[in-house]
Formats: C-alpha cells, structure tokens, sequence
C-alpha cells in the first residue's frame, strides 16, 4: 500500500466530532464529509484519516457505540465511492474491529496500543496497517523525552508484534500536542530525527494545532503556514506521513520538499 522512502504520503484529516478543536461540527452530515473527503482525494491526499472521537485537550469521553454512530454509515458510503485507503482514528478496540470489517485498511491508535488490551489482536487478526503514536497521562518525565518516546514506541511496537501484527505495516508517530508542553512539543520536532533510530516509517500530526498557535498568535485554520513549516523540516528529518487538515497547501510543500531531500 505504501512504499516509504519515495514520496511524503499525504494523510487528510476528516472529523466526524462536534468538539474537535479545529473543525467540530463542519462534517457531521454524512454527504458533507463523504464529500469533503472526496476533496481531499482530488487534491493529492493518499489516505483519509476519520475518526468519531476528538482527542483535544479537555476533550469529552465517547463510548463505542456513539463513535461507531458517527463513523460507520461514513466509512460504508466513502468505501462504495473513494479508491484511496482509510485510516481510523480511535484507541477501543471493538470500535477498530467494526471499521475493519467494513475494509478499513489502517487504524491511527492515539495510546499506542496500550489503552485497550485487545487493540493488538484486532489488529492483528485483519492484517492491517497501524499507526503507534507516543502519548502519556501528565507532561512529566524521567530521562530525556526522546529516550522517553522511544522506549515507549518501542514497547508498543514489541506488543504489536507479539500478538501477529506485520512488523512492515507499522508507523510511528510523536504525538506532537499529547502529554507535552509546548517546549516540549518544539524539542521533539527540533529532534525528530531521531525517532528513526527506530527503524520504522513516521507520520508527523502538527495540523492546526496549539504548539503552531502558541508561536503564531493566531486561531486554528488560520494555522496552515505554520503546519506546513512543519511538514517541510519533518520531510527533511525523515518523516513519511504527513496527517493534515489542509491538503492542497501541505501537498504542494511536500512535493517541492520531496524534490530537493529524495532525489
């Protein structure tokens, strides 16, 4: 489905919550989103990312059945008009396995398989891509924060593994935004590179939010510039995925990126 090393792939980012903080509410009708995703696709992007749960800070709890209320009648109609992958958002289990059975192709787990126990097996059993992304309770931490990240990754790329999960369908991903001050979130993007260590693709999820805003004083779709800087000096540290609001814009970026870092 992907081969890393020879272009940024473009993931685009379709809410599906009231409260997200950049867009909630702008995708909640079913025609809408499906649309707007088509939009995505006719601008460049190679995977759609959904999810039914916004994970913002203060974000509020959604159980299974309401995430799967708002992402299954979606994941159906895009699956019956869009060719590209689909990704979905969301750490429960039975909510992955209900997208899985639908054709979904891969599942962005923001607790990096940890929150539920039977992520991994799920997983597993439907062959699927994964994305493990770094995250934690409380901005504290007992070593260096790469060596934090990286140890944490790694354990979750151990219990992937172990349970059957194709060591050549994981990605990593920082989470830049979650349990990271924002001097944090800037010493982690400062040192991206080093994830590589890891000797897996990484996907870099900066769009829109509040490390960008805190720099540029400015509201969440106002935040493009600075979501693209970010998507051209993590292409030059190594990333493979971009997860992006604004296609068009971080696309063309990419591109040019691309051009210059992987020739």
């Amino acid at each position: 489905m992907f081969d890393y090393g020879k272009k940024t792939y473009i993931m685009g980012i379709l809410n599906l919550t009231p409260d997200s903080f950049s867009d909630g509410g702008d995708f909640s009708n079913i025609d809408i989103a499906v649309n707007h995703a088509k939009e995505m696709i006719k601008e460049g992007a190679d995977i759609i990312d959904l999810g039914g749960e916004s994970t913002r800070p203060g974000h509020k709890y959604v159980d299974a059945n309401e995430e799967l209320k708002r992402i299954i009648p979606v994941i159906k109609k895009l699956k019956e008009e869009i060719n590209v992958p689909i990704s979905v958002d969301t750490y429960k289990a039975d909510v992955a396995k209900a997208a899985l059975d639908l054709g979904v192709e891969m599942i962005n787990d923001v607790w990096g398989l940890r929150k539920d126990e039977n992520m991994a097996k799920v997983i597993a059993k439907y062959d699927a891509h994964v994305c493990i992304m770094h995250n934690q309770d409380g901005t504290d931490y007992d070593k260096d924060i790469m060596e934090s990240m990286k140890e944490f990754l790694q354990e979750s790329i151990d219990i992937g593994i172990k349970c059957g999960i194709d060591k050549n369908k994981i990605v990593v991903d920082p989470g830049i935004g979650f349990g990271k001050t924002f001097e944090q979130n800037i010493e982690v993007l400062n040192r991206l590179h080093e994830l590589k260590e890891l000797g897996y693709p990484i996907l870099l999820g900066t769009s829109r939010k509040s490390v960008i805003g805190h720099v540029l004083d400015v509201e969440p779709k106002e935040r493009v510039e600075g979501t693209i800087a970010t998507t051209v000096l993590g292409i030059r540290d190594g990333i493979d995925i971009v997860r992006v609001h604004d296609v068009k814009e971080n696309i063309r970026a990419a591109k040019m990126t691309d051009a210059i870092y992987r020739r």
